[in-house]
């Protein structure tokens, strides 16, 4: 079992950046990729943003692409996703996700983080 904690959401202006960060533990060699997922009220679970452990890949949805950067610090076992240019429309649940490959759809991820409110004000 992988283990996922969110933390860095919270209330920002739009314009604003924000970082989250998820620690991950337990069995983390069982992932190989890491995704962030955002869910809006009414609306159903996105995909945001995906990387390898390895690095080799990396992929963003087009909505936030040039806006988000994902990344990883292997020693600490941690996905970090930067937000910036922030608007009103990124406000969600955001969640990390655990898969055991590459994979950009929801439904592959096998551990999932408990998600953190991000609130984008105008």
């Amino acid at each position: 079992q992988v283990q996922l904690v969110e933390s860095g959401g919270g209330l920002v202006q739009a314009g604003g950046s924000l970082r989250l960060s998820c620690a991950a533990s337990g069995r983390t060699f069982s992932s190989y990729a890491m995704g962030w997922f955002r869910q809006a009220p009414g609306k159903e679970r996105v995909f945001v943003a995906a990387i390898s452990w390895s690095g080799d890949n990396l992929y963003y949805a087009n909505s936030v692409k040039g806006r988000f950067t994902i990344s990883t610090d292997n020693a600490k076992n941690t996905v970090y996703l930067q937000m910036n240019s922030l608007n009103p429309e990124d406000t969600a649940v955001y969640y990390c996700a655990g898969s055991r490959r590459w994979a950009v759809v929801a439904g592959l991820y096998a551990y999932w983080g408990q998600g953190t409110q991000v609130t984008v004000s105008s």
